[in-house]
């Protein structure tokens, strides 16, 4: 497995190797000795998650879980392709408001670790995408949270034109990032 850091430290591309002959392949996704040793306090994982998208343009996010149910994520695409976005938003960070964004597709075969204090979200990038990712925490509606997708002050660019993203009603009323209440703090 290969791990590459991004220009925020915390947040990991994962490259797993293939093994491919003429039947197809064989790829270790999740090794925990390495990835304990590449990621501090390395969590356990308790649940994964399958997600399908139909559409292109299909926008998951900015979404987070509130201490004391954080969740980490370890994120992959084993269909099509999307642009994966981690926020930072621990106050006290030196890149709090700052993202960090990857393609994440079945051909690139990369991962992303996404730790507790940032928000994340994704959007697809063609039809009939899907997306697997494990979490260090259990769903917990009642730490649901969210930030808005189209925050000017993170400017993330999407890939494609505003106006053919598709969002969940959710994720149409999220607050900016000036809005919400210190949740994470260094």
């Amino acid at each position: 497995m290969d791990f590459q850091r991004l220009e925020i430290p915390d947040v990991i591309v994962i490259t797993p190797a293939r093994i491919t002959d003429p039947r197809g392949f064989f790829s270790e996704t999740f090794r925990l000795d390495e990835f304990a040793g590449q990621v501090s306090n390395a969590p356990g994982f308790v649940q994964e998650n399958h997600v399908h998208s139909i559409h292109k343009g299909v926008l998951r996010g900015l979404h987070f879980q509130l201490p004391p149910r954080a969740q980490g994520k370890l994120v992959r695409c084993t269909k099509g392709a999307i642009f994966d976005v981690a926020v930072d938003i621990r106050v006290g960070s030196a890149t709090y408001g700052h993202h960090v964004g990857v393609t994440l597709s079945e051909t690139n075969w990369k991962q992303i670790w996404v730790p507790p204090g940032f928000a994340h979200g994704y959007i697809t990038l063609e039809e009939q995408c899907e997306v697997i990712y494990k979490v260090t925490e259990y769903y917990s509606p009642e730490n649901d949270r969210g930030i808005a997708w189209n925050d000017p002050v993170l400017a993330i660019n999407w890939r494609m034109a505003h106006a053919d993203i598709i969002l969940s009603d959710k994720d149409t009323k999220q607050p900016l990032l000036s809005e919400i209440p210190v949740a994470f703090q260094l």
